[in-house]
Formats: structure tokens, C-alpha cells, sequence
């Protein structure tokens, strides 16, 4: 897809980039840094990953190491010991930590901003950009935001953890806490509706709920990452049996589009809180799995394409993450036969374990074998929950070695209790429950839902985007460029 070079915002934004330096990793090159320009990776080494340096948008990638500050030739990843997951089933999970933010989200934003950038329905120079998120997201729209001279607003539950509204503050994001917890997301709307009546065209909302642009980008990225861990870790005869997100705003699920397409027999399955039951009970409620998102089913989530869902009690997801965290409970694990380092089992944090409980609960439903990789994501990592340690050792106690004993027990023990295998009646019933949501309150058509159902098209060329977004990121710093080559135009413009 070409540049609209008549558009005077997509003009504007090709000069704004010029004067602060500003090229635009592809979504090819996301995937694949090799393919990064020598001179851009050259000088990224002397580029901490945390700087707001519009350089570390290169580093939105699934392959960052986070001990060179190059890159990797596999994405991040943590394999899990039978002995902590109780299961025959391989467990695998991608790491989000080393992404500039320290979670994948940034890409997500990345997917969604960049677009609107390319194709002049963003002009920094007048709008903001707001976030609306259960935490990482908004992280990553603020990051983006920064390094690309957009101002920011984040929008999030005030219940959240203290690191993430620090982490915003200090990128300069104007922040809104939002009444309740993670599950609280029409209170989040509700303040994004207010601010858009307020600044009207000076503000576009980014929800991630409704934004294409977020699964479409983990299709194209996330997706891939999966395939090349999965090449790289298996033995003979091994499968991709299956594929586990929590639900949240459903983007982590978009990866499962690129994976049905080169694996068609692999598991799609989709996870929630056991207090919130809304996929497979139609149910409401709050909840501590934080940065899931909830009450509502997502516009962008492909409903078709879920085999399986899956409650999971936020009470295990946060005795497990203690567990996992606290001496007494390493020491324990250990004791039990756990092999692990402390660096793997810290790139998970409460959501990832999340996650974790929810592949176990596939892998036991399905019966899966030795023969079976099941994977799913380490959104974030421990790192974003050490105020919840100490709130948790405040209110509970700190944790013993009885606590210990208790919560792998439970972890050994976990059931099939609330699964739901998604037949087409069940996938249909999940579906229409985004009309209550986005019909009812966010202004989209029947038309357009019935469209995600019936058109067998829509979601392939919907997430298509990300296809046509790195074919216009590429033109784009072409005449960002303006026939200078790379090591000219950094030289130029040294951050």
C-alpha cells in the first residue's frame, strides 16, 4: 500500500520525523533484526534498552538479549519442568521482559500508532494520543508515544500496581486512574468517552479492546516468534499441540491467526479469571490477575477461532507467583525436584503465571503427552509486581514453608473444573456477547458484528493490516530519507 503523499498530515509527518531524527523499524524487521540496517544496530549498542531514544523503537522485538543489548537469533523464551507444571505436555512460554517497556505490548501500540501515522489520521503536532488499558498496554502506547513526539494518555484502573503508574509518569504521559480493578474496563471507557467529548479531534483513542492493530501486529510478530521457538526446541515427532493467551484485550490470541495457518491442528485455547467468569458463564466480577481485562468480550478477538476456555482462580495464580518469588518457596520447589535458575522463573509476573495455570489446564483436558509443546506468554515479568510482594506479605503474612507445601500441592492437583470445550453454539454465544459492549455502548453496527461472524474474509483481511503497514513503513522512510542514505542521516541527527 502506497503513501497518500496528497495527505498534508502524512506530508507533515515525514518532515516531523526528519527534523528529530526519527526512522520506523519495519514489522519484517521486528521479526527478523538481521535485516535491521548495520549502522542502526551499531548504534544501538550504546543505547540503553530504557532510553527514550526513538532508536530503541528497533527494539520492539521478540530477539532483544538482554545481556549483549544485541540481538538474538531465537526470540526470548522459558521451558518449564514437569515437576512444576505437573503435566506429560512440553510447556513453553515467550518473554516479554526484554522488550524496551518490559513488556510485549509496546508492540501492539507500535502496530496501532504507526498506522495512524502513515496514513495521516494522526498529526502530533495537534493530537494526543490516549491509551485506554489494563496496564501494559498503555505502558507501551506512552513508550511509543514518547519516542515518536506524540503526547500521550494513559488510561487505567487505579487498583493497578504502583510500577505501573510510576513507569508512566516518568515518560510524561498525562495519567487517568480509573475506579476499580482489572476487570473495571467500562469505567475505562466511560473516562475515555468523557475526554473525547472534552478535546473532541485533539484526542484519538487507541482502545486496545477495538483496535485492529493489536492483533494483527501479535499475528504478524508474536506468531512467528512462537514457530521459530517451537523449530528450534523440537524432537522428533513432536507437535504444536496448542497455543493458551488469557483473554485480557485479546491481541496476545491474534498470534493463533498465524499459527492455525501453518500448524492447522494446533489448540487454541482462551483464558479468565475463575472470578469472572464471562466466556464461559457469562459472568462478571473482580479479580488479581492483573492486566487482564475483563467483562466484556473484545472486539478484535476472533471467537471462531477458539477451541477452548478456561477459568482460572486468581487465588492459585498469586500464591503460585509467591511461590515462585519468596526463598522459602524456591527452596521448597527445589527440594521437590525443580530445576530452574532464578533468571527464568523471574520473566514470569502474575498475568504470565496466569497464563501457565491455563496451558496446564489445556494440556490435562486434552490429555496431552510428552510428545506434546503447548506455549503460551510471559507478558511481563516479576519486575512489575514487587510492591504486590510486599502487599501480599502485609495482608497474608509472609509466606512459610507451610504456604509452600499448600500451593504446589494445589498446582499438582488442578483440575478440568471449569473448561468449556467451544463448540460452534458456544463460540456463538461468546460472539454475541460483544454486542452489549460495543453496540450498545461504543458505537459499532449490528452490520459490523454480524460482518466478524458471517464474512469468512474479515478477520484474514482485517489483520492483514500489519501486511500492508510494513510495506508502508518501508515508503515512508524512503522520504524520510530523502535520498540521504542511513549513516548520513543518523550522523545527522545523533541522539
Amino acid at each position: 500500500m502506497s503513501l497518500d503523499l496528497d495527505n498534508k498530515v502524512v506530508q507533515n509527518n515525514i518532515k516531523l520525523f526528519q527534523k528529530r531524527g526519527i526512522l520506523l523499524p519495519t514489522l519484517d524487521q521486528m521479526v527478523d533484526p538481521s535485516k535491521i540496517p548495520q549502522e542502526v544496530r551499531e548504534a544501538l549498542m550504546k543505547v540503553d534498552i530504557e532510553e527514550t531514544n526513538p532508536l530503541n523503537l528497533f527494539r520492539i522485538t521478540w530477539k532483544n538479549d538482554g545481556k549483549t543489548g544485541g540481538f538474538r537469533d531465537v526470540p526470548n523464551f522459558v521451558e518449564l519442568p514437569s515437576s512444576l507444571t505437573g503435566t506429560k505436555a512440553r510447556m513453553v512460554l515467550l518473554a516479554g521482559k526484554y522488550f524496551p517497556t518490559g513488556a510485549h505490548k509496546v508492540g501492539a501500540t507500535f502496530c496501532a500508532l504507526v498506522d495512524h501515522l502513515t496514513t495521516g489520521r494522526f498529526d502530533p503536532e495537534v493530537q494526543e494520543a490516549m491509551w485506554p488499558s489494563t496496564g501494559n498496554y498503555c505502558r507501551g502506547g506512552a513508550f511509543d508515544s514518547c519516542l515518536l513526539g506524540c503526547k500521550a494518555v494513559a488510561l487505567l484502573p487505579e487498583e493497578m500496581s504502583q510500577e505501573r503508574f510510576d513507569y508512566l509518569r516518568r515518560l510524561g504521559a498525562e495519567v487517568f486512574g480509573t475506579p476499580g480493578c482489572e476487570s473495571n474496563v467500562k469505567e475505562i471507557f466511560d473516562k475515555a468517552k468523557e475526554l473525547c467529548g472534552e478535546r473532541g479531534e485533539n484526542i484519538v483513542n487507541f482502545n486496545q479492546f477495538e483496535q485492529l492493530g493489536n492483533p494483527a501486529w501479535h499475528k504478524f510478530c508474536t506468531g512467528r516468534a512462537v514457530e521459530e521457538v517451537f523449530n528450534s526446541i523440537k524432537h522428533e515427532g513432536d507437535e504444536l499441540a496448542g497455543y493458551f493467551s488469557m483473554s485480557g484485550s485479546a491481541g496476545t490470541i491474534g498470534a493463533s491467526e498465524h499459527l492455525r495457518e501453518v500448524f492447522p491442528h494446533v489448540l487454541v485455547g482462551v483464558g479468565e479469571p475463575e472470578q469472572c467468569p464471562v466466556l464461559t458463564e457469562n459472568g462478571f466480577g473482580g479479580h488479581r490477575i492483573e492486566g487482564v481485562g475483563d467483562k466484556h468480550v473484545p472486539w478484535v478477538h476472533n471467537v471462531k477461532n477458539m477451541d477452548f476456555a478456561a477459568q482460572i482462580d486468581d487465588d492459585l495464580t498469586v500464591d503460585v507467583f509467591r511461590m515462585c518469588m519468596e526463598p522459602v518457596g524456591r527452596e521448597y520447589l527445589r527440594s521437590k525436584g525443580v530445576e530452574f535458575t532464578d533468571e527464568d522463573i523471574e520473566l514470569l509476573g502474575i498475568s504470565g503465571f496466569g497464563n501457565l495455570l491455563g496451558a496446564i489446564k489445556m494440556a490435562k483436558y486434552y490429555e496431552l503427552t510428552e510428545n506434546d509443546v503447548v506455549f503460551t506468554i510471559a507478558t511481563d515479568s516479576s519486575r512489575m509486581y514487587m510492591s504486590r510482594l510486599e502487599e501480599y506479605t502485609k495482608a497474608k503474612g509472609p509466606f512459610t514453608r507451610d504456604d509452600a507445601v499448600a500451593t504446589y500441592a494445589r498446582l499438582m492437583d488442578m483440575r478440568t473444573e471449569g473448561c468449556v470445550e467451544m463448540t460452534y453454539a458456544e463460540r456463538k454465544r461468546v460472539h454475541n456477547l460483544k454486542y452489549f459492549t460495543f453496540v450498545e455502548q461504543q458505537g459499532k453496527t449490528v452490520e459490523e458484528l454480524n460482518a466478524q461472524w458471517y464474512d469468512r474474509n474479515y478477520w484474514q483481511r482485517e489483520l492483514g493490516m500489519a501486511d500492508a503497514l510494513n510495506v508502508r513503513i518501508a515508503e515512508f522512510n524512503k522520504h524520510i530519507l530523502a535520498g540521504k542514505t542511513v549513516a548520513e542521516f543518523l550522523k545527522e541527527h545523533s541522539h
